[in-house]
């Protein structure tokens, strides 16, 4: 599957440029022009490999999409994008979570290597296994072992705790769940909260714990 980009530019030239220039190396580019609708999206759907964020756009800052985003994802890279010449905002966006900046004007080649690195790095995070306790998810080969012991799961419960490992020691809502987890299948909320009760059953004997967070959602820990 190619990677999949959202950029986040409201200059409609640049935007056409870069949205051309990126997908000839064969990955998929989403692009919104506001910073709000840029919001509203990512709240929505969290399957981008990378996000290059303009900083002055209308109705929401890119700073302000950037923190938003950082609030709810810690992993997905972020490119800045900017026209802004201070250090102060190269610094700020870089302290609120941004992988890399460029500033405009910038070449294309220098672009396309820097989401090429970018990627790379977040495949290569990928790759590597998860870690919780004696909980591990080798994400090469999609397996899980609890106690060195292979943890052999149903695939909408290997989903799901696939999902809440990622986000380990966080609360994950079920929206959230059924964005990642769940995508494209019917699956209610009784559903996930079946799928968490055989879940919790299979972890009892172990040092991590799926627990509710009452109004938010579940937490998968160590114990």
């Amino acid at each position: 599957m190619p990677p999949k980009l959202l950029l986040v530019e409201d200059d409609p030239l640049l935007a056409s440029t870069l949205t051309e220039t990126l997908s000839i190396d064969h990955q998929q580019v989403d692009c919104i022009g506001d910073g709000g609708a840029a919001e509203t999206r990512l709240s929505r759907e969290h399957g981008y490999d990378l996000i290059l964020l303009d900083l002055n756009l209308p109705t929401r800052s890119g700073l302000d999409v950037l923190a938003t985003l950082r609030a709810h994802d810690h992993v997905t890279p972020v490119l800045i994008l900017t026209a802004r010449a201070a250090i102060e905002d190269r610094v700020k966006g870089l302290d609120l979570g941004a992988d890399d900046y460029l500033a405009k004007p910038f070449a294309l080649d220098e672009l396309e290597a820097r989401v090429r690195a970018l990627l790379r790095r977040r495949q290569s995070s990928q790759d590597d296994p998860l870690t919780l306790g004696s909980l591990r998810l080798d994400r090469q080969r999609q397996l899980f072992t609890l106690d060195e012991v292979s943890l052999s799961l149903p695939p909408r419960e290997h989903r799901l705790l696939a999902c809440l490992i990622r986000y380990a020691g966080e609360p994950v809502d079920k929206a959230r769940l059924l964005d990642e987890a769940f995508a494209g299948e019917s699956v209610g909320d009784n559903a996930i909260e079946v799928y968490v009760h055989r879940l919790r059953r299979r972890l009892a004997d172990s040092d991590v714990r799926l627990r509710t967070v009452r109004g938010i959602g579940y937490l998968l820990e160590s114990a």
